[in-house]
């Protein structure tokens, strides 16, 4: 049953994500334009596979980056310099794995484009 329940759990985390997160939504949006790009140019097991490491790169980035923001808000609501540049940071980690995602998307999907 507590196994059951932290599954619960999980789900709920993305749905308040999904809910809440206009930058996830985004996320969730591009994943599903590259699933479907996938399947129209059949890419390969290889291809597949970079391109699902890199998507849940991405969507596991972002999710830190809000649970961080969110711990951050509610242990200092007020504004300051150390929540800010720890909100930064997350950010960055979530631009880095997005470049990353965007390399491999562009890598695998320019040459089957042209």
């Amino acid at each position: 049953m507590r196994r059951i329940k932290s599954f619960i759990h999980a789900f709920n985390g993305l749905k308040v994500a999904f809910k809440e997160e206009p930058k996830f939504k985004i996320h969730v949006v591009a994943t599903i334009m590259v699933i479907a790009a996938g399947l129209y140019f059949q890419l390969s097991t290889t291809e597949w596979l970079a391109i699902v490491i890199v998507i849940g790169l991405v969507l596991l980035t972002e999710l830190v980056n809000t649970a961080i923001e969110n711990i951050a808000d509610f242990i200092s609501p007020e504004r300051h310099e150390k929540i800010k540049t720890i909100k930064d940071i997350a950010a960055a980690a979530v631009l880095i794995s997005a470049i990353a995602a965007l390399v491999v998307g562009m890598l695998i999907f320019i040459p089957k484009i042209f």
